[in-house]
């Protein structure tokens, strides 16, 4: 990358977070006038405005906005380029970061980190936990390589490859009358007492939960919110409420009186992609990618990929 090109990207960034030419200058270490001729410079050569300015205000403009958003993506990979070759000449791991969600099947968390890849022996897998949502953001934004992520956003800035399915679990007290059935269906929560996790988790999902709730005529008498499963714990124990979750939590809660059931509802059934940024073509994550695939589906014929849940 061309030195002037880095130091006037690095000057719009600067002004599109501050908004103001003189805490943007400061921000960079150089005089206000030379932040202002780089603007200008930058403008010129993309031939039209990427701030407009007052004496009072300065206000970013859509082209702005697209602009300052690739930069930061040109200066991540650039600086991910400087450090990878750095880590090559020094022969110590190469990192690849990879996000995943804090509620995903852990088996296919531990299959991720079991994998090799001879083409690449030095490379170490980083890996980072965020919710699905805040995982598809650090895609796009370039601050990760890959992620498993549960029901990820469905857009052509993202690749997605479906590596597991599983249904939602509903746990309940050992005592109470739908630790009776084998499964539960959504028909048979109608009346309870709901726990969910809390919308901002995961806002497609949650509303997807209730909407098929309200397709098939299903009500519950009231709806709690928990952001992690344990915390729903007293309240199912005491037989006061029902917790959906997934087979993580359901795996925490199976226990001191509590029993979880899978919830039979092909609406709600719970999908998760590995996924990447769809203009993500180096060599080292679509190997990785094709080797996690391969070791999933080994793992799936074998019937390794169902983790033991206690029915009682």
């Amino acid at each position: 990358m061309v030195r002037n090109e880095t130091r006037l990207m690095e000057s719009a960034i600067a002004l599109a977070e501050e908004l103001h030419f003189l805490r943007a200058s400061g921000k960079l270490g150089i005089s206000q006038p030379m932040l202002t001729k780089n603007i200008q410079d930058l403008e010129s050569m993309l031939g039209g405005p990427l701030f407009i300015r007052d004496r009072k205000h300065v206000v970013l403009t859509d082209a702005g906005r697209a602009f300052v958003e690739q930069a930061r993506l040109s200066l991540l990979y650039a600086e991910r380029a400087v450090q990878a070759a750095r880590a090559a000449m020094r022969e110590v791991d190469v990192p690849l970061y990879i996000g995943r969600s804090p509620y995903i099947d852990p088996f296919l968390v531990s299959t991720l980190l079991t994998i090799r890849l001879p083409l690449f022996p030095k490379l170490k897998i980083e890996l980072v936990s965020h919710y699905s949502v805040e995982l598809a953001n650090e895609l796009l934004a370039g601050a990760l390589d890959l992620a498993l992520a549960q029901e990820p956003p469905d857009t052509p800035l993202l690749t997605r490859v479906q590596v597991a399915e599983s249904p939602f679990y509903i746990a309940v007290s050992k005592h109470h009358q739908l630790a009776n059935h084998p499964f539960i269906t959504l028909q048979m929560l109608a009346g309870y007492s709901w726990i969910l996790f809390e919308r901002r988790l995961h806002p497609p999902l949650y509303d997807r939960v209730l909407k098929t709730a309200e397709t098939y005529k299903v009500a519950a008498s009231r709806i709690g919110h928990v952001t992690a499963p344990e915390e729903a714990f007293p309240s199912v124990v005491d037989g006061s409420a029902v917790a959906f979750v997934l087979k993580p939590g359901a795996l925490l809660l199976a226990r001191n009186g509590v029993t979880v059931r899978p919830l039979q509802c092909d609406e709600l059934l719970l999908r998760t992609y590995l996924v990447t940024r769809s203009d993500n073509e180096t060599k080292v994550a679509s190997e990785l990618v094709r080797t996690y695939m391969r070791k999933v589906k080994d793992i799936e014929r074998d019937s390794q990929m169902k983790l033991p849940i206690p029915a009682a």
